[in-house]
């Protein structure tokens, strides 16, 4: 008896395009041209409706657009997010990849300036984008306990733009509380502005790190979270969403969740960056969230879904 061919399991809607490829930083920092032709390998494997945009610092675009050659992209441009360090640096950045034709301009990335009047940052980055369609732009705020922090969120909705929050980091205090992230992901669902999250969410449920003793948030946690800020849920069940650590009942209430509810929720969380793109995706089918699917000829195959086409 012959047994069915399958491929690899399928990303669900759910978690496409949810895990923007940051190799090159912090824990991971892998050397630029590794990090470059690792990428071109995620596009090519079993995960690629799982991978986002290559992130990277804008001091590193020069070296970047050297390394994206047609031999490691011939079907598409390197499809790349910037983290921008000052909105006085955009016109720069926006110059140095449209003057690079293997780079795409996928998305922006910006920093504020300590000590600047947010607002007017804000409306700066606002200005220096605003010819830019089809980029999606982020601007990273301050944490909750900051008083600048709902000015900036009212100034990134005003504009139309998006939030970054950091979630993590390279020591224990650059972690928010659940507290401090639950009010972030209601704070952006009362505003109905998208956010992504940076640092820290290698893996899908909430942990301590065994070798720093790291409080690390997981994505499956944000993305509950998000469900239930965009459905009005109180901040107490938003917070309770992000405390849960027991991976089973995480994984449950994901498998159970209507996928048109998580997808409504991923327009919300439109992505995070990891240095690993390969944990997260582990973890989803440890955790029995991908499906196996039969096989198809390689001409019915579908193309790697692109950010936009869920958002």
């Amino acid at each position: 008896m012959s047994i069915p061919a399958t491929l690899p399991p399928a990303i669900p809607p759910a978690f496409r395009a949810l895990v923007d490829d940051a190799a090159v930083f912090p824990p991971g920092e892998a050397p630029l041209p590794v990090a470059v032709a690792a990428h071109a390998d995620h596009l090519r494997s079993a995960h690629r409706d799982l991978v986002g945009p290559f992130v990277i610092g804008a001091a590193a675009l020069p070296e970047v657009a050297r390394l994206a050659t047609a031999d490691l992209y011939p079907d598409a441009p390197l499809r790349v997010s910037v983290v921008v360090p000052a909105p006085s640096a955009l016109p720069d950045v926006v110059g140095a990849v449209r003057a690079a034709d293997r780079l795409e301009l996928a998305g922006l990335e910006v920093k504020l300036v300590v000590g600047t009047p947010y607002a007017a940052q804000v409306t700066e980055v606002a200005h220096a984008v605003g010819d830019l369609p089809g980029v999606l732009t982020y601007v990273e705020v301050p944490r909750p306990g900051d008083p600048g922090w709902p000015e900036v969120a009212d100034a990134v909705a005003a504009h139309g733009l998006r939030l970054k929050l950091r979630t993590g980091g390279v020591s224990a205090d650059l972690f928010p509380t659940e507290w401090e992230v639950a009010t972030w992901i209601s704070g952006a669902a009362a505003r109905r502005t998208p956010f992504k999250c940076t640092a820290g969410l290698h893996h899908a449920v909430r942990h301590t790190a065994a070798g720093t003793g790291f409080e690390h948030h997981g994505y499956l946690n944000v993305l509950l979270a998000a469900v239930r800020a965009g459905e009005g849920a109180g901040a107490d069940a938003v917070e309770a969403a992000l405390g849960e650590r027991d991976a089973a009942a995480l994984a449950a209430e994901v498998a159970t969740t209507p996928p048109d509810r998580l997808v409504r929720a991923r327009a919300a969380f439109a992505s995070y960056g990891s240095c690993s793109v390969t944990e997260p995706y582990d973890d989803l089918a440890a955790l029995g969230l991908l499906t196996p699917v039969p096989a198809r000829p390689a001409s019915a195959r579908p193309a790697p879904v692109r950010p936009e086409e869920i958002r």
